[in-house]
């Protein structure tokens, strides 16, 4: 994935900066406020990511259901709690063609395989 040139990260700092001086002017000196705000502002641009957490429970419900109750990679059972859903492509974010269901184990190992690392 290619990185943002100086002009978009320039872009996103002045949006950044934007944004900030939006949220303190609501949150005025109230720093409970500001705590909540920007919490509530950072959930919610990770939910257009990744969509929401019912959203995820439901496309592993039927990504368990599709597999058989089968880890895509090793085959073996899927636990119980714990399964965890392996995007092939992070941008295409969590949709039923983009997504396998693994093992702990093995998306372990897919990611580490991807350049990606837990630690």
């Amino acid at each position: 994935m290619a990185s943002l040139s100086d002009n978009d990260r320039a872009a996103a700092i002045a949006i950044l900066d934007q944004l900030r001086a939006q949220i303190s002017a609501v949150a005025g000196e109230d720093r409970d406020r500001l705590f909540q705000l920007r919490r509530y502002i950072l959930k919610r641009l990770e939910f257009d990511e990744r969509g929401t957490p019912t959203q995820r429970r439901k496309l592993k419900e039927a990504k368990r259901r599709s597999q058989l109750g089968l880890c895509a990679i090793c085959q073996q059972a899927l636990p119980a709690r714990g399964a965890e859903l392996d995007r092939f492509r992070a941008i295409d974010g969590y949709t039923a063609r983009n997504t396998q269901l693994l093992c702990h184990s093995c998306h372990q190992k897919a990611e580490a395989e991807r350049g990606f690392s837990s630690s």
